[in-house]
């Protein structure tokens, strides 16, 4: 994909509010400072489509999906690298912690 490095905030929108990995967020949050990316992303056909990132200058971002593969799931999420405070932020914190909790269910 399209990539920015220069670490400017993005929004992160809520796509499917009743799933359990998006519990205890609202409709979407800022993430205040993180790399820009841009689909086309090659990967293969989600199941579900979490989130979605934009940012100001128009680019948008499949941030969070999900796969059941096989008896398994799988969840990709992108909030941005270490080198921005981001996995400091409550709201990433949040989907990580709801991640491993859904992703260790049947």
């Amino acid at each position: 994909p399209y990539y920015r490095p220069e670490g400017g905030p993005s929004q992160v929108a809520v796509k499917l509010p009743e799933h359990p990995i998006v519990k205890g967020l609202s409709t979407g949050f800022q993430v205040h400072q993180t790399e820009t990316y841009n689909e086309p992303f090659h990967v293969p056909a989600p199941d579900e489509v979490i989130f979605e990132e934009t940012w100001e200058c128009g680019e948008r971002f499949r941030a969070g999906m999900v796969w059941e593969i096989g008896e398994g799931k799988a969840f990709y999420f992108r909030p941005g690298h270490e080198t921005f405070p981001v996995y400091k932020q409550s709201e990433v914190i949040r989907v990580l912690a709801n991640a491993c909790q859904w992703l260790g269910t049947d």
